[in-house]
């Protein structure tokens, strides 16, 4: 088994080290930009070594993960001087390798190993990494390797090729961050007749949970539910009536949602052409408030 290092204590570098010592592989080295960081994560650790440096980390470890903020990875990268039987991974979900060159040409093994998960702290970080999928980039026999990480953290993997990776972080981003921006609107609207945040978030989960728990079983097309699935132009005129006088700068997003709604409703099949060009219309209308001309 390989020794571990992790240059970057921060959560996703936390969550790692701890599951992969779990399952049997030495972590052995710690570093960060704060002392106390790297300590935090080695005191979760059996027999993991607390090193002031980046160099240090790479000297006592055969593969290096650099879980540093992006920015910054290809500056640490840069600062270690690498050889060849060393590997190194970085995390970054929008990087692709490139940005460890500097590694490659001093004869390390470089690769990106992204987990397709949210981390919002170290415990949920820790609870949710098992069972991810990860985006995987190397050459062999690290690509090999990566795959055997990826299996004892009991998770998938999708191999990228060099260009894919700043669609694919994109992709995260609509369907993670942009969820929480769409539960934000929503809630907001709840104000509007007076439920707090936290009594709408109450109300609303059980509709998120319902939502993700049909995409799993049920899958597109035929998972989408509401009035543009069922053709349902009237509720579409009185929800954009509604918004105009009372969140008009929400308008624009509601239409633009509902126009790249109308294709997956096609595809379930129980509009017309015909209905779907009717709501086509009506959603790309200009309002009086809150459309620019």
């Amino acid at each position: 088994m390989l020794k571990i290092g992790f240059i970057g204590a921060g959560t996703t570098g936390t969550a790692l080290a701890v599951r992969l010592s779990q399952k049997g592989c030495p972590v052995v080295a710690a570093s960060s930009r704060t002392l106390s960081s790297a300590q935090k994560l080695a005191g979760l650790l059996p027999d993991c070594r607390v090193c002031n440096t980046a160099q240090d980390v790479a000297e006592v470890a055969e593969l290096v993960f650099i879980t540093t903020p992006d920015d910054v990875i290809a500056q640490v990268c840069g600062e270690v001087r690498w050889r060849e039987g060393k590997s190194v991974l970085h995390c970054s979900g929008a990087h692709s390798v490139d940005v460890l060159e500097s590694a490659r040409k001093l004869g390390a093994a470089v690769g990106s190993f992204h987990p397709l998960q949210t981390f919002a702290d170290v415990d949920q970080a820790v609870q949710n990494l098992p069972g991810s999928t990860f985006a995987l980039e190397a050459e062999e026999p690290l690509l090999t390797t990566q795959k055997e990480l990826t299996r004892l953290l009991n998770g998938n993997w999708v191999v990228l090729k060099p260009g894919d990776k700043v669609l694919y972080h994109a992709a995260a981003v609509f369907a993670c961050n942009y969820l929480v921006t769409l539960v934000k609107l929503a809630l907001d609207l709840w104000q509007n007749f007076g439920v707090s945040s936290k009594e709408a978030t109450g109300a609303l989960l059980p509709l998120l949970e319902g939502t993700i728990n049909n995409i799993d079983n049920i899958g597109l097309p035929d998972c989408l539910t509401g009035p543009i699935a069922r053709g349902d132009s009237g509720t579409i005129e009185r929800h954009l009536a509604a918004l105009e006088t009372k969140s008009p700068a929400l308008l624009t997003t509601y239409k633009e949602l509902g126009l790249q709604t109308i294709p997956i409703a096609l595809a379930k099949g129980k509009v017309s052409e015909q209905k779907a060009e009717e709501m086509k219309v009506l959603l790309s209308l200009k309002s009086r408030k809150g459309d620019k001309e």
